[in-house]
């Protein structure tokens, strides 16, 4: 990695970390290999470059669907001034910053992913006039296109305001004026927190904690039921998601070789190579790291006639994401004990995703894949009956342990701000999509099973969509019985 000439200014790198005016000098990085730029070095790499803006742009596709979502936010919330940024850039460890991913409440509203970008819906006559405000390109005047540290020669061209309004579908105008402009604001406001601590600063004196949950909390029950681009995502998301699963089981052979980095390793790659990221740390828990429910060091060794526990999800380049479980035979075959847990974790999810269909409260599938867990559990002598008594004192929670699903979307957990009541309390409708992930794990210390019990971990997820009829299997490309997996395994496996 080269090292940076200049570091940005103090100020710069409070704002937005470019400067806005033109004769503002690039400061100097501390112990960087050039002493200064002389005036002619300076004055040659302000001329003989081409324009390279862009014209004719088409919008993106979502464009016509984020004004609608910025519509119904306009008149959920009038005669308010609404404030949504995308975040700036974080800093992994001294000058080196981590991959920036916009906030939800922003793409969902653009369908951009730039950094520093900041979504303003002012009040107007019968409505709210939307202005995007971004990083314009980086300054040719001053050497900052060279010299700051996120110039354009160094991390990458952006679009210009012209090109940004041509494709989001929004005014744009410079983020670096936009401070100034909110300090000076009056009437009520609204920003969602959390992103951009400079945008907070500069509206303090304005907004109200209480004012602006309420608007977090209507961006997030907004996301619940998703548009015809949303789920066209999704699926999406799970297909490059299934031929991930099918990368891994090719190369288990070199996963019991080094560790379940590999697997870790070869998942990235078809994330990386179809879509943006994964959509969170992936889980590659082999034997007895699978009874840790969010086991992501991934570091352990991966050992034939052991389960594989492998929780991961393609995020698309739209940052839609998917969410699949299947726990797999190392070696490609059950042993018998591993297939009675398999088949009660599946029958439990087969029960799990019939109650999912409009109509139905959210609880419904959960109640009903955590029913045959409980039958199994005391069925075995694990413990003691009946099962009406396990489930009314949750006793089967020692083994189950978490939730059966949640809901799914631009964050694995989405629409995590909502409402209990409109929520886990709530009802399904069409367009909504949530996973259905029964489980079962008997930790490595747990006495209270028989000894073989110990180490196993099962957990099979899938991502379902509720349509007008019931239910589709997003993830379906993925097989789940027994049998099937076995036959699949066999043949990516030659």
């Amino acid at each position: 990695m080269a090292e940076e000439l200049v570091p940005e200014t103090p100020e710069a790198a409070e704002a937005t970390g470019q400067s806005a005016d033109p004769a503002e000098p690039i400061e100097q990085r501390k112990n960087g290999l050039y002493a200064g730029v002389s005036d002619e070095l300076a004055e040659n790499m302000t001329q003989g470059w081409a324009d390279t803006e862009l014209h004719d742009l088409r919008p993106i596709a979502q464009a016509p669907h984020t004004a609608a979502r910025r519509a119904a936010l306009s008149a959920r919330f009038p005669g308010e001034r609404l404030v949504i940024p995308a975040g700036p850039l974080k800093t992994r460890s001294n000058d080196t910053e981590y991959a920036f991913r916009a906030s939800t409440e922003y793409a969902y509203l653009t369908g951009d992913q730039s950094e520093d970008g900041v979504l303003v819906l002012e009040p107007v006559d019968g409505g709210h006039r939307a202005t995007i405000y971004l990083l314009p390109r980086s300054n040719r005047e001053n050497g900052e296109f060279w010299l700051s540290g996120q110039g354009e020669l160094w991390v990458g061209r952006r679009h210009s305001l012209a090109e940004a309004e041509q494709l989001l579908g929004i005014p744009a105008d410079d983020v670096r004026e936009l401070p100034d402009r909110l300090r000076e604001a009056t009437g009520p406001v609204r920003t969602v927190r959390g992103h951009d601590a400079g945008i907070e600063s500069a509206l303090t004196d304005k907004v109200t904690a209480e004012r602006d949950e309420e608007l977090r909390v209507y961006l997030s029950e907004a996301r619940a039921v998703k548009d015809e681009f949303e789920i066209g995502e999704l699926q999406q998301a799970c297909d490059s998601t299934a031929r991930g699963f099918e990368d891994v089981v090719r190369v288990l052979d070199k996963a019991e070789a080094t560790s379940e980095r590999y697997i870790e390793g070869t998942f990235f790659l078809r994330a990386r190579v179809e879509g943006n990221d994964v959509g969170y740390g992936s889980i590659c828990a082999a034997g007895p790291h699978a009874t840790t429910l969010h086991w992501v060091r991934n570091d352990g060794a991966v050992r034939s006639g052991e389960l594989l526990l492998l929780d991961a999800g393609v995020e698309t380049r739209n940052l839609y994401t998917a969410d699949v479980t299947r726990t797999l035979p190392i070696n490609g075959r059950f042993n018998e004990l591993q297939r009675k847990i398999y088949d009660a974790v599946y029958a439990s999810q087969e029960a799990g995703i019939a109650a999912v269909r409009p109509g139905a409260k959210f609880r419904d599938f959960h109640d009903a894949s955590q029913r045959v867990l409980a039958e199994r559990l005391v069925e075995w002598g694990l413990v003691e009956g009946p099962v009406e008594r396990v489930l009314e004192l949750g006793l089967q929670r020692r083994w189950t342990l978490h939730g059966t699903g949640h809901m799914l979307g631009m964050d694995v957990h989405d629409c995590a701000a909502a409402r209990t009541e409109a929520y886990v309390d709530g009802t399904l409708e069409p367009g909504m999509c949530l996973t259905v992930e029964p489980g079962l794990y008997f930790q490595a210390d747990d006495l209270t099973v028989p000894e073989e019990y110990r180490g196993i971990g099962v957990r099979i997820e899938d991502d379902i969509l509720v349509t007008e009829d019931g239910n589709r299997n997003l993830s379906a490309a993925l097989p789940r019985q027994a049998d099937e997996v076995e036959a699949w395994m066999a043949s990516l496996r030659g």
